[in-house]
């Protein structure tokens, strides 16, 4: 979303600071997790107090670049024409893309946190349309989308780790191939990967 788009400013709030700068700017960190308040307000060029008239806290801080991160990724698939199947795998390419531009994001979210109830929101509901499309019914395309929003979140936290000297360097096309072909779930899948008896 660009510059134009940014709510209106409430008062007090200045006008050097913006959703999209913000974010620019803990892009430019080795590790988000790592940064500071005063670090972030430092890269933004403005005092401490001003960034904090923007977000009290770290929380809200994760909560501003969940919101960014999930307009760039639901704007851009409305936009993607073909299948279900072409529209889910450019979803995780999106979320690819955005979530490991910014260095440390995809292994907070992995880690249990009161996550952004409207972001995860906006991207489950974008999600569990691409599987409605393939004639899932609404519960397979609820469980689906939790299979692949987590999936997909646990492996780019994954890919943000350094490999072990002498480990295979991880596939992205690989697993995407995988994890495409699960998809969509079925009652029948349960019953037949918990074996007779479970």
């Amino acid at each position: 979303m660009g510059e134009a788009a940014t709510p209106a400013r409430r008062p007090g709030r200045p006008a050097q600071i913006s959703r999209e700068r913000i974010v620019r700017a803990v892009s430019t960190f080795d590790n988000i997790d790592a940064m500071t308040m005063r670090q972030l307000a430092e890269r933004l060029d403005v005092r401490h107090g001003a960034l904090y008239r923007w977000v009290k806290n770290r929380d809200e801080l994760f909560d501003l670049i969940s919101e960014v991160v999930v307009d760039r990724i639901t704007e851009a698939v409305d936009e993607e024409p073909g299948d279900w199947r072409s529209q889910l795998r450019r979803l995780a390419l999106l979320m690819r893309e955005h979530f490991l531009a910014l260095p440390g994001y995809a292994s907070h979210l992995s880690r249990p946190h009161a996550h952004n109830p409207h972001s995860v929101d906006r991207l489950r509901r974008a999600c569990a349309e691409i599987f409605a499309r393939s004639g899932a019914s609404r519960q397979e395309a609820d469980h689906s989308c939790l299979v692949f929003i987590t999936t997909m979140i646990g492996w780019l936290a994954a890919e943000e780790q350094p490999v072990p000297v002498g480990h295979v360097e991880p596939r992205f096309d690989l697993f995407l191939g995988v994890l495409l072909r699960g998809l969509p779930v079925r009652e029948s899948d349960a019953s037949a990967a918990l074996g007779p008896g479970a």
